[in-house]
């Protein structure tokens, strides 16, 4: 008499993976919005780039403001297409770890290398590269704009680089090691 309900419950808890749909549309949304937000950076960037060389013509004070404006630029464009991918990242990897396996990735050598998630620790490792790269980026952006009034401000900053080198490496794993 109980076994016609376990059924019933355990057919609806499984149908409940379902519900990871929504997050993976919306992941998905999201990453279609920042590729779309961090092309249309690159294109303004271009309109920066032709004042560059009107200005360089004319003040170099202000050639070399605008100059550290497009670098601080550019690091926003390589921001906002990492979070893309950090966002197409996480929709792939919920769609394969709650609802299917996505079969044309399978056949794919591309995909092996960043898209196949097989476990939660899979998806975790993909996307803690993908945030320590947006990390390093904000970092690099921020140096960008940094007064350095002394000693101490360098020495800082040399110390957030070599921080920022550590953690690059210990992601890295140990050689011959199969992490990627």
């Amino acid at each position: 008499m109980l076994k016609p309900i376990e059924d019933l419950f355990e057919r609806i808890l499984w149908s409940s993976r379902l519900v990871v749909l929504v997050a993976v549309i919306a992941s998905l949304g999201v990453s279609l919005v920042m590729f779309y937000v961090a092309s249309v950076d690159a294109i303004q960037l271009v309109g920066h780039a032709f004042h560059y060389h009107v200005e360089s013509a004319h003040n170099l004070a202000a050639k070399v403001e605008l100059r550290t404006m497009i670098v601080a630029h550019v690091v926003e464009i390589v921001d906002g297409y990492l979070l893309a991918a950090i966002m197409l990242i996480f929709s792939l990897g919920l769609y394969e770890l709650f609802i299917s396996r996505i079969e044309i990735a399978e056949k794919s050598e591309l995909a092996s290398r960043v898209l196949l998630i097989r476990s939660l620790d899979d998806l975790k490792d993909r996307l803690a590269k993908v945030i320590l790269l947006v990390l390093v980026v904000k970092f690099f952006e921020y140096a960008l704009h940094l007064k350095i009034d002394g000693a101490l401000d360098l020495l800082c900053l040399a110390g957030g680089i070599v921080l920022v080198a550590a953690a690059l490496y210990l992601t890295h794993g140990k050689p011959g090691s199969s992490k990627h």
